[in-house]
């Protein structure tokens, strides 16, 4: 037995074994992660979705359910779903932006090349204007 219960069995007011299941990922000092995951999933899924994991994963999948269990209370019809949708969303706005900015830069660069084209031609013509003038006839 664990000297220290883990949030899920002071949750449920049970002694904390040693193997117990929940102890790694949900210790005593953060109660609230333990009860936000609790009140989503329920212990029996918690369980059961962590037992089926290799050891290696399964702190990441706690960290997984807890963000999406706080998701589903700060937006209970959309959850994690909302907070993707609007980062697919501000990826297609920056997309759009890079766009409108790739063509103005487009624009500018073959304003740029005409004038300097202008500029060139212009140049040359007055060199030839200038030879012109001191050659003899």
């Amino acid at each position: 037995m664990i000297s220290d219960r883990c949030a899920a069995c002071k949750y449920s007011r049970r002694k904390c074994r040693s193997d117990c299941i929940f102890y790694p990922y949900f210790p005593s000092n953060n109660s609230e992660r333990y009860a936000c995951v609790h009140q989503i999933y329920g212990a029996n899924s918690i369980r059961s979705i962590l037992q089926q994991l290799p050891i290696h994963l399964r702190a990441e999948a706690a960290e997984s359910l807890y963000y999406e269990a706080k998701c589903r209370f700060e937006d209970p019809v959309y959850g994690c779903a909302g907070i993707i949708s609007q980062l697919h969303q501000q990826i297609r706005n920056a997309e759009s932006q890079i766009a409108k900015v790739r063509a103005q830069i487009a624009f500018l660069n073959s304003n740029a090349h005409e004038m300097d084209s202008n500029t060139n031609n212009l140049i040359q013509g007055h060199s030839n204007i200038g030879q012109s003038q001191f050659q003899a006839p």
